[in-house]
Formats: C-alpha cells, structure tokens, sequence
C-alpha cells in the first residue's frame, strides 16, 4: 500500500456533526457550530482539564487528559481521518507494506526537525521506536503496538523499514496515534520520571514550556513550523501563539468559568451542565470515544473472581438501560465491550441482557448465599468487592446499587489518578474500572493479551492465540469474524463487565474557531483560532 502526500488539504470540520450515539429515534441535542470566519494568528487559549495529567510523556501516558496535551507537542508518521478511518499522510509521504503485513517501509518528509533543531530523520524514528519497547510496561500503550518487532532499518535518512516476526496488520493504524509520536534524543536519553514531568522536545506545533501538577502546563507556538498532518485546513504554524492547560477538577467551577469567558474550553463537560451551556449559546462538541468501552475487569487471579460463575453473575445484575438515566444524552449503555465507533463494532446486547434472577442463580450455585443484611455469604467471608477509581462519574454509585439487588456488596474508593497508579502498580486492586481509547479493534488485544495491560492477569491460554490472530490478517472479513469471537469470549466469560459508552463532551466560548476531534475523539489545536474581542 502506498499514499501519495499530494492528496490536497482536506478541510476539517470547525463544529463536528454528532456522531448519534443512541439508537435512530433517540432524542439529542445538535451540536452548535462555531462560525466560520477568516483565521486569525495569536492569542493563548485557555483550556479547562478535569484532572491532572500525571504523565505527560505520550510514550508512557494512557489516560486521555495526558494525551490531549501530547497530542500537541508530537507528531506522528501517518494520520487517521475520523470520518472514513482512512490513513493518510503525515510525516511519511509514502509508504508500502508487504502482503503479510509484517514489513512496513516509510518514507520521510525533508526539512521536518524536533524543537531543539534536531532533524527528524529515519535515525530518529528508529531511536524511538526502539525506545519505546525499552520502556517496557512504563508504556502503557506503545509497547503493545510495537510487540514482535524484528528490526528496523534505516537504509538511507528518509526511509525507514519496521519489520515484525509476525503478521501485524493493526501496526499502520498505530502509527497514526500520539503514542507513537516522535520526541528527539535529547528527550530520549532522559530518565522516565523526568520525561513525565515535562521534559519534552517534540517536532509539534507546540512546546511545553511549564508543568506544575494540579494547576497548569503552559505551551508556546513553534515558528518555524510547516509539516503539518495532510488532514489540517492551513499550512505552516498553528494560529494560536500558546496553550495554557488549568487543572480544575470541579465541574461547576468549570462551568461558571467558561460562561464568565475565564477559561476558553471544557475538555470534560458533565450531562448535568449540557443543557446550561445550550442555554447560553455557547458551542457544544460530542463524539464517542472508539476503543473498549468503560467496564469493570476483575483480577481472576484473586477471589471471588477465580470462579466464573461470580463473574457471569456480575454481568447479567447490571441494569445498563438504567444508567441511561444518569449520564450524557450523547452517551450511551455499552452494548458491546468495543464502542460502535470502532472499526469491525458489533453489537452483543443480548450479551448483556440484565438478568437478576440468572445472576441470583448463579451465585447460589457458586456457594453464595443471602445473609442476614442481604450481602452473600461464603464460609464466613461477605460477597464484598472493591473497586478504586479516580474518575468523576455516578456511573459506580448506580451499579453499586444494582450488584446490591442481587446480594452484592460494591465497596467505592474514588481517590486520585496518582493513587491509583501506585495502587496498579503494587497490585493492589482488585477489579479495574477504565475505558480505552483507540480507533482499532486491536485495542482488545493490548488490554486482554497476557503480555499486554492483562489487568484479569489470565494465563496464557487459547482466548491469546485468537488475540494474535486478530492481528494477522488484512482481510475484513475474516478479522469481524475474529474480532467478533474474541469479544463474544470476554463477555460470557466475564474477564470485563461492560458499562458504557464514553462520548467525549466539550463545550467552548464563542470566540473559539476550528477546534476538532482527531480519530481517537481527542483534540487538534493545531488548526484552531480566536476571534479578537
């Protein structure tokens, strides 16, 4: 295969349509466009984030509030249009891979350099890359992207050659993500830490120039910039002259900020301010988030969940048309555990029917009887679970009420994103609550593989030799029927317990233009713009 980068500049949307989250017939509210106008250059745009970002290193980095800063300080090879899923130029030109999909060959852009002045060269991706894996499980994603790699050779600076042991088709598709965007050597040869906290030099559009946890990151314009991605509207620089990131965890404070025109964006817009900011004009943009949805995936290395029956049980007393009730109109119930975004999405809602009784059932016939408050009772132990989470939801609240129905008893632990981190990694939890995003069904086999995320830490068994199969082959229809038995496994044999399906919600002033979502639903500043007032 291989992309010419003359393709013409495609112009993406300033107010994305909504992606129709709900099912046709669904009532939801359209999403007010900004007005077009003539670009204008300068200004700092101010940009509300929920939480810290912990690590702002998109090598090492998994959560979307880390990475919606990444995504502007690095560049990636190719670029994937969110509309068509399409994979397109970037800082590869071109590029051909073999029928097996197991060698891939990029051809660079010239003139293309990191911040420091540093060329961005076949050198500089292989560096990378190799660094990549060298950070082991520190990288939460690109590792997994890069998992079987062979070699990489570079047989002259603008051409660079990935070669794989096995078949690796979802490999293109990753080197369109943030995750395996470039950073120079400099960058390179620091240490993890240092990289998380901001040491950075990346060949975007923007610079970090200041990372203070829990209250702001500040990134200044390059001027000399002039690659960007073949799916922006303009060449050259980014129009804005800086972005100045505030953590601000209260939704309220973000909501009366930006209606006071304190803050210019809401990166994370709860349902219950959607109908205020309609209300004051001010422009609302949803799309769902591709990848696996939010779900609960218990450790079946521990008790109660070593049993399967307690696991079937946990999925069929979950109630998800009920959560409906609480959470975006743009969202909705999981009706699969890949999001109807994703590519090769299949629906398996009959999958995840709420069934109390056949939950009731099944846990009696695990030994778990009613107790005296209700909560089950095993040779003396309460059927009593635990799950830490730093994310701002009443999804949990809901279902710890529903599992309560059938004799469950969810205990709620909402702590820090850093507390939580360091709770993964002494291996301190117990049943996981997360979502991750990604534009690719492979997403299943970077969290469920044994040598992936592997939070169920399963043995090595079957479900990872239908995982790497899925990987394999170019074919679409023979991966759906792969991608559609693996996800068919995870459900009915409860490694996760599918929640819902995330949209991204963001709200922004009125003087903000070209602000758009990139294939993963997170955000592109590159083209974006202020009116002046």
């Amino acid at each position: 295969m291989s992309r010419p980068l003359n393709r013409g500049f495609k112009p993406a949307a300033l107010g994305l349509a909504l992606l129709v989250l709900a099912g046709c017939g669904e009532s939801s509210a359209p999403v007010v466009q900004a007005a077009a106008g003539t670009p204008v250059a300068g200004g700092v745009l101010k940009v509300a984030l929920d939480g810290d970002p912990n690590c702002v290193d998109p090598h090492q980095a998994g959560n979307n509030t880390a990475l919606n800063v990444g995504r502007q300080l690095v560049d990636s090879l190719t670029d994937q249009d969110p509309d068509s899923g399409e994979i397109v130029p970037w800082l590869a030109t071109r590029w051909e891979v073999d029928a097996e999909s197991r060698r891939f060959t990029f051809h660079l852009r010239e003139g293309v350099t990191f911040s420091d002045g540093t060329a961005v060269d076949a050198q500089a991706v292989k560096a990378n890359f190799e660094q990549i894996l060298a950070l082991g499980a520190r990288s939460i994603l690109g590792a997994t992207y890069l998992a079987g790699l062979k070699g990489i050779e570079t047989p002259d600076p603008l051409t660079v050659v990935v070669a794989f042991d096995q078949p690796n088709a979802q490999f293109l598709q990753a080197t369109s993500t943030m995750s395996l965007g470039l950073l120079a050597n400099a960058t390179l040869a620091s240490s993890p830490a240092d990289r998380c906290q901001g040491r950075l030099i990346g060949s975007g559009p923007f610079k970090l120039e200041r990372f203070v946890h829990n209250q702001t990151l500040s990134l200044s314009r390059r001027d000399d910039y002039h690659w960007a991605s073949s799916l922006a509207t303009h060449s050259g620089k980014a129009w804005l002259a800086g972005i100045e990131f505030l953590i601000v965890p209260e939704s309220g404070v973000r909501l009366g900020s930006l209606v006071s025109g304190q803050i210019d964006v809401d990166t994370a817009v709860v349902a219950q301010n959607e109908k205020t900011l309609e209300s004051q004009g001010l422009p609302l943009l949803a799309r769902a988030n591709p990848g696996v949805v939010f779900n609960l995936t218990p450790d079946l290395s521990r008790a109660p969940y070593t049993d399967v029956r307690v696991r079937q049980a946990l999925v069929k007393a979950i109630d998800r048309e009920q959560l409906r009730s609480i959470i975006s109109r743009y969202q909705r119930p999981a009706t699969a555990l890949l999001a109807s975004s994703t590519p090769h999405y299949k629906d398996l809602s009959a999958l995840l029917a709420f069934d109390p009784e056949g939950a009731r059932a099944l846990l009696d016939a695990a030994g778990w009887q009613p107790g005296a408050d209700g909560v089950r009772v095993k040779d003396g132990q309460r059927l009593s679970l635990r799950v830490d989470y730093w994310q701002n939801t009443p999804i949990l609240e809901l279902v710890q009420q529903q599992l309560k129905g059938v004799g469950v008893e969810l205990n709620l632990n909402r702590t820090t994103i850093s507390q939580v981190a360091a709770l993964q990694a002494s291996g301190d939890i117990s049943l996981y609550f997360y979502n991750l995003t990604r534009a690719d069904p492979d997403v299943l086999r970077t969290l469920f593989h044994v040598s992936g995320r592997n939070y169920g830490k399963r043995q090595r068994d079957a479900l990872d030799d239908r995982l790497e199969a899925s990987a394999a082959t170019l074919d679409p229809v023979v991966r759906q029927q792969r991608v559609d038995a693996i996800s068919r496994e995870l459900i009915e044999q409860g490694h996760a317990i599918a929640l819902v399906e995330l949209a991204t919600v963001i709200a922004h002033g009125k003087r903000v233009n070209g602000l758009h979502f990139e294939a993963s639903s997170r955000l592109q500043f590159f083209d974006t713009w202020l009116e002046k007032q």
